[in-house]
């Protein structure tokens, strides 16, 4: 899987209108969703509320890090733009290799711009949940 998400981000940064040709017609309620998860999670980590931000996750993710405070302790030393973005724009999501996938932009405290790209996954309940998250900065951007 994370060899795909790679493929995704080396796509998204070498395309000058980097999701034209990737968009999907996911449906609004799918869409709003979607961004309403990764929204609550990066809520959750900005409140260092590691039970909630770990409960967004897949269960595979869940099981992979065992508990809440293990999944917190490797967003804050991995991923701290996640962590802690200054600011954070949200392109429209895309299908890529049959997954529905969630680019978002976001700026770390220095001002580097940075692009996560979360594969998202529908639960049996409907619910979404992330499935990880793959980051890039993107290069020779400053804000």
């Amino acid at each position: 899987m994370y060899k795909l998400l790679r493929s995704l981000v080396a796509l998204l940064l070498a395309c000058a209108s980097p999701l034209a040709a990737a968009q999907i017609a996911l449906a609004s309620a799918d869409a709003k969703a979607v961004r309403e998860v990764i929204e609550a999670q990066l809520d959750a980590f900005r409140k260092d509320d590691a039970a909630t931000a770990f409960s967004l996750a897949t269960p595979g993710i869940r099981e992979t890090f065992g508990t809440p405070e293990n999944f917190m302790s490797m967003v804050k030393g991995a991923y701290a733009v996640v962590y802690r973005p200054a600011n954070v724009a949200f392109e429209p999501p895309v299908l890529f290799d049959g997954q529905v996938v969630q680019p978002v932009r976001m700026t770390d405290a220095q001002g580097r711009a940075w692009i996560a790209i979360y594969p998202m996954q529908r639960q049996p309940d409907g619910t979404w949940r992330t499935n990880g998250c793959q980051l890039a900065r993107v290069p020779g951007q400053q804000i």
